[in-house]
Formats: C-alpha cells, sequence, structure tokens
C-alpha cells in the first residue's frame, strides 16, 4: 500500500489556489476561445507594424495583451496537469494550451523583424508624435542591438520554422533518459528491493551504508554505458546545431551567440571559470572533511552526496518551516516579509506530495494571477531550503509586476536565481543566530555547504565543459564519446583532487539536461555569487543595502543583466562576487568544521 496519498485526502489549506485563475474548466475553455481569435487579430498587422507612430503602439499593446492572456491559458493548464500527471483530460488542456503558445508566437514573429528597419532616431521621433511608446524604449533598444545578427524576413521564417529540428536531439535525449532507459534495480540494507530512477538516484548515493552507495553507483553509470554511443551522438548533434545556427546569425562562437541574447559579455564567463579555479582548493577541503567525517582511507565517487552530517536531520514540519523563513526574511524589511507571510497563508503553496504529482519544486503564475509554488514538502531541512528558494521566485515576479509594465515583467536567468538564493543565504544566517541545538546547526551549515558545492562548483565545471566541447566542433575535431569521457574526467579529476576518480564517472556528462540548452548552466554560478554578495552588503550596511535590493527586484527585465545587478551593489564584471561567495563557502566549511570535531 503507497504511503503517498490520492490527491482528494490533501487538505485544501495545503494546497494552491487555482480556482482563484478560473473557478470552473468552462472557464478556462472561454478564456482559450476568446485568446485565440486575439491571436488571428495580432497577424492582421504583419507589414504594417511600424508604418506610423499609433500602429507601433497599437501592435505591441495588442501583443502584450495576447501573450498575457495566453500565457495565463498555459499557467492553469500546467499547473492542473501537474497536480497529476497521469490525468488525461489536463494534459490534453496543456497540449491545447502549448499549440496555441506557439501559434501566439508565430504571429507576433513578424514585430520585432519590423522593428529592425527602423534607426534608434526615427523610434524617438515615433515617441515624440505618440508618447506612450516610451514605455518600449528599452525593448526596442534590445531589438535593435541584435540587428547585426538578424537575417532576411525569409530566413528567419526559416530557422524558426527548423527550431524543432534543430532542437530535435534534446527532445531525443529527454525520451531516452525518462522513458526508455531502465535502471536496475538493487537490494537496500534491509534486504528490501529498490528500484534506481533518475528522481531518486541522488537520494540513494545520501544513504549511510557505504556498499549500498556504491551498488546505486555501479548499477547507475553502468546503464549510461550501455546507451553512451546514443548519447553521444545526440550531445554531438546538439552541439553543431548550435555551432552551425551562431554561424547563421553571424556570430564567431556558439558561446557568444549565447551570451548575446541577454546582453552578457563573454568575458563575465570567463572570470567565473578562472576564479573558481583559483579557489579550487576550498573545494578539496570540502572533500577532505568528507573523507574525514565517513572515516575512510580513500573518498570515493559514490561518497560525494554524502553530508558530513551522515544520516538523516533533525525533522522540520512545514508549519515551523514557514516560521522560520518568514522570520529569516526581517533583514528585507517588513513588508517584504508580511508579504510572504501573506501569500503562505493564502495558498501560495502547494505543498505535498500526492500520487501522480510533478516531481520537484517550481514557482510559477503569471503576470495577472498570484504566485503559485509547487512543492513535495518532506519535512527536512532540505525543503525548508526549498520553500525559501522558490519564495525568492515568487517575491521576485511580485514586486517586479508591481512596478513594471508587462513587458518587463520577465527577467533572463542571469539574474532569475539571485532572488532564491538570497532568501536561502538569509535563512542560514537566521538559523545560525537563533537556533542552538549543535545537531541542527550541523545540518543547516552541511546544507548550505552543499549547495555552494553544487551550484557554484559544479555548475562551473559543466561551464568549463560544454565550453570545450564546443570548441572542439568549431575546430573540426571529432566528439566522440571516448573524447567526451575524457574531457569530463579531466575536469573531475581537477576539481575533486582529493578523491579517486574512476571510469564510471567519465560518463556523468551523459547525464545532465541541461547541456542540451547550451551556455546556461553558468547562470546558477553567477546567480549564487551575486546572492551570496548581495547577503554579505545587507548585513553590513543594513536598510540601505536593503532598498537597493528590493530596487532590483521591482526592475524585471527594464534593463540589462549586469546594469540591474548594478542596481543592487554587484559588480558581476569582475571577480570580487565570485570571490566573497567563495570567501563565505569557507567560512562555513570552518563552523561546520569546528563542530564536527
Amino acid at each position: 500500500m503507497s504511503s503517498v496519498p490520492d490527491r482528494s485526502e490533501v487538505d485544501e489549506e495545503y494546497t494552491w489556489d487555482l480556482e482563484s485563475i478560473y473557478a470552473t474548466d468552462d472557464d478556462w475553455e472561454a478564456a482559450y476561445e476568446a485568446v485565440a481569435e486575439r491571436v488571428d487579430e495580432l497577424s492582421s498587422y504583419e507589414g504594417e507594424a511600424t508604418e506610423d507612430a499609433e500602429t507601433l503602439l497599437a501592435v505591441l499593446e495588442l501583443r502584450d495583451e495576447v501573450m498575457r492572456e495566453v500565457s495565463t491559458v498555459a499557467a492553469y493548464a500546467r499547473m492542473r496537469r501537474d497536480e497529476d500527471t497521469t490525468n488525461q483530460h489536463y494534459q490534453a488542456l496543456t497540449a491545447r494550451a502549448q499549440s496555441l503558445a506557439a501559434d501566439a508566437q508565430s504571429a507576433a514573429s513578424f514585430i520585432e523583424p519590423e522593428l529592425q528597419a527602423l534607426t534608434h532616431e526615427e523610434f524617438e521621433e515615433m515617441v515624440e508624435t505618440e508618447s506612450d511608446l516610451e514605455t518600449y524604449d528599452h525593448y526596442v533598444d534590445d531589438v535593435l542591438r541584435m540587428k547585426p545578427h538578424t537575417r532576411s524576413a525569409e530566413v528567419e521564417a526559416l530557422l524558426a520554422d527548423l527550431g524543432e529540428v534543430t532542437g530535435a536531439t534534446g527532445e531525443v535525449y529527454t525520451m531516452l533518459s525518462n522513458a526508455d532507459m531502465e535502471f536496475p534495480v538493487v537490494e537496500d540494507p534491509d534486504g528490501e528491493a529498490t528500484q534506481i530512477t533518475q528522481s531518486n538516484v541522488v537520494n540513494l548515493l545520501k544513504r549511510p551504508d557505504r556498499e549500498f552507495r556504491q551498488r546505486v553507483y555501479e548499477g547507475y553509470f553502468d546503464e549510461w554505458e550501455s546507451v553512451r554511443n546514443t548519447v553521444a551522438a545526440a550531445y554531438k548533434n546538439s552541439v553543431k546545431a548550435d555551432v552551425k545556427l551562431a554561424q547563421a546569425r553571424d556570430y564567431e562562437t556558439a558561446r557568444e551567440a549565447a551570451l548575446d541574447g541577454p546582453n552578457v559579455p563573454v568575458e563575465v564567463y570567463d572570470t567565473l571559470v578562472e576564479t573558481v579555479h583559483d579557489n579550487v582548493e576550498t573545494l578539496h577541503r570540502h572533500a577532505e572533511l568528507k573523507r574525514t567525517a565517513l572515516g575512510v582511507d580513500e573518498l570515493r565517487m559514490w561518497d560525494l552526496y554524502m553530508p558530513l552530517t551522515g544520516g538523516e536531520g533533525p525533522d522540520v514540519e512545514y508549519e515551523q518551516a514557514t516560521e522560520y523563513v518568514v522570520d529569516a526574511l526581517e533583514p528585507l524589511g517588513e513588508e517584504y516579509q508580511s508579504r510572504v507571510a501573506e501569500g503562505l497563508d493564502s495558498r501560495w503553496v502547494d505543498v505535498y506530495e500526492n500520487e501522480g504529482k510533478q516531481s520537484g519544486a517550481y514557482s510559477g503564475g503569471t503576470y495577472d494571477t498570484q504566485p503559485f509554488i509547487l512543492m513535495n514538502y518532506q519535512d527536512d531541512i532540505s525543503s525548508m531550503y526549498t520553500l525559501a528558494h522558490e519564495l525568492g521566485h515568487s517575491m521576485h515576479s511580485e514586486l517586479t509586476k508591481d512596478e513594471q509594465p508587462y513587458v518587463y515583467s520577465g527577467y533572463e536567468i542571469f539574474v532569475a536565481e539571485v532572488a532564491s538564493t538570497v532568501n536561502e543565504a538569509l535563512l542560514t544566517q537566521h538559523l545560525l543566530e537563533t537556533v542552538d541545538d549543535p545537531e541542527f546547526r550541523t545540518h543547516v551549515l552541511n546544507e548550505f555547504a552543499e549547495r555552494v558545492r553544487s551550484t557554484l562548483y559544479r555548475q562551473t565545471l559543466f561551464a568549463e565543459f560544454e565550453h570545450e566541447a564546443h570548441r572542439l566542433e568549431e575546430a573540426g575535431e571529432p566528439l566522440t564519446a571516448d573524447r567526451l569521457d575524457e574531457l569530463y574526467r579531466e575536469l573531475k579529476a581537477d576539481y575533486y583532487e582529493p578523491a579517486v576518480v574512476d571510469d564510471r564517472i567519465a560518463r556523468e556528462w551523459m547525464r545532465i539536461p541541461h547541456f542540451y540548452r547550451a551556455f546556461y548552466v553558468y547562470q546558477y554560478a553567477t546567480g549564487i555569487s551575486a546572492a551570496l554578495a548581495i547577503v554579505d552588503r545587507i548585513l553590513e550596511a543594513g536598510e540601505p543595502a536593503a532598498e537597493d535590493y528590493l530596487e532590483f527586484l521591482q526592475q524585471g527585465s527594464r534593463e540589462y543583466p549586469l546594469e540591474l545587478l548594478e542596481i543592487a551593489g554587484v559588480d558581476m564584471s569582475t571577480s570580487e562576487p565570485v570571490e566573497r561567495a567563495l570567501a563565505t563557502y569557507g567560512e562555513r566549511l570552518d563552523e561546520l568544521d569546528a563542530l564536527l570535531e
């Protein structure tokens, strides 16, 4: 008998309030039909967008209205599906919503090429005629700066149509890794058969029994060995597509093309990698602490996920977690703190696991809805941190909506992880200041250290790997399975020098789905670096620094990412934020070492 309840058995107060979007599915259908008609209205402006100032304003405002409505229709369907992923009805609604979103994007695809026919001066003249166009000044600047890398309307249409094809390797990988691969069953220390899955493998590698961890590790990576040539072919062609598309848009490298989208200089990427390399000995120290805590002669790859604290940590029930999190946010001011508390009382969060529910956690919602947070809360410290993390995303969106029009309501991934990690760091600080229990404090410090290890160091390692893989492709060198294994193994040995690097870990690159979205992962590392620097500043300077941070949150995408972070007092064009983050990591390791002694 499963211990996971059916959806109907979960108390309403622990579920999110999707009825606040559409009271019934019939209301969703009406909204779907209404916005579908407006999609056709949008496409009727093709060829006329920049005819005059009034027409341009009408087109941009209509585009925003349509996209707002489509996003809400899509969000409702997806979140209903995520309540129970086996529900065929909501699977169908989600598919329809995705198709509608694609139609809307296609209908609006003429706008940016037509805008690029303008000069900055011509747009300014239009603003003088129609002052409401000034709202779109940064958006138009962003569109115009991409003009050198935008092809003719015919070529752009072809590239858009080829999007499904060029992205197909990622879809193939997803189906292989999530649907077709079957990982082995291993026997746990109690003699129970345990099926290894993509979802549970990391948790299994945290189990105290070392022989069990080794069986899990070997079984998991041996299954990847059986498909290594297929995965290598998929990744090779994904890299090749990145390179060809970059060339089609007149970029020298795929990395330059990827970073130019959010307008991040490639030097930021290089500075991150160089700074982490200069401080890799701190990670080595963490690994050595782990070896000592485990009482082993050699740290093996199946030991890396094992907490320094050993075993399971203390229980943290959901109500206690919400209290800790809200109290931790005090440095951000009463208004921020009370808004989080109110949201937690207003069914922002879908708290507990139920049969068929989407795994993991995320922050959702749209410009026209309240935030919605999906959780699978497990009454532990890790879940508490995940709650703080997702609330950071939700509050970022809320504060942006308060101050910005829809066109700037989103934000680039480069800044997206800052708000979530600021909340995590404030939670760590609060718990260490207020909780005296040594065991609890040890688990808090371990959680912090593991998040830095996995986010700052691990993601930088990934960033190095994909940069080198693309560089090899651009140099005309073959990306074989053996070459990719060799490249990854060298990096793993460098980052985890105190540990034994074996042949199986050389295949770890095969299990990373983010590699099919090239040059994405480095932003996790820059994000945590910026966040820890911001928290240091808030704790040192108090209210003025907190106000700067809140202003940053309110800007959405009104400026480019590096300019936004400067508002919060962080200069990501330098190594200083990364160095500060690594210094904080080292200090926390000192505290953890002292407690373990």
